[in-house]
């Protein structure tokens, strides 16, 4: 399996964690008959903000994940994989684990940067299957 597989399926593996670092709190702030309920009519109680911190931190992962994929397909599948799309993909892993606990605690202008730089490195990747 070349590195950037690797790194997608500890990705994979680092969101399954981050849903379950959201949802075991948010279970116990709205409760288990809302949150496996089908959520037609809004909850009761609101998430608090750390909570809901996690849970858009998540979901941008979720977004980032999207495109992450998409550049190791094309690296990989396109036989484009080198040293410095394996650093990229490192890059972009350590930057989305760094960017869970900056989102959570709110560390501004940290937060952004760590997106920015998780962001490049899955552009480059892109870039250098092109190139």
């Amino acid at each position: 399996m070349t590195p950037e597989l690797t790194v997608l399926a500890l990705a994979g593996l680092l969101q399954v964690v981050q849903y379950l670092v959201f949802a075991v709190p948010a279970n116990l702030e709205l409760g288990t008959g809302y949150t496996s309920s089908a959520r037609d009519r809004p909850p009761s109680r609101e998430l608090s903000a750390g909570t809901a911190r996690l849970q858009r931190a998540m979901d941008n992962h979720f977004e980032g994940l999207i495109l992450f994929t998409l550049a190791v397909v094309v690296v990989t599948l396109g036989g484009q994989a080198t040293g410095l799309t394996a650093a990229c993909a490192w890059v972009y892993l350590t930057a989305r684990i760094l960017y869970v606990p900056a989102y959570w605690l709110g560390l501004r202008p940290w937060r952004s940067l760590i997106w920015v730089i998780g962001f490049a490195a899955t552009v480059v990747m892109l870039l250098a299957a092109l190139l």
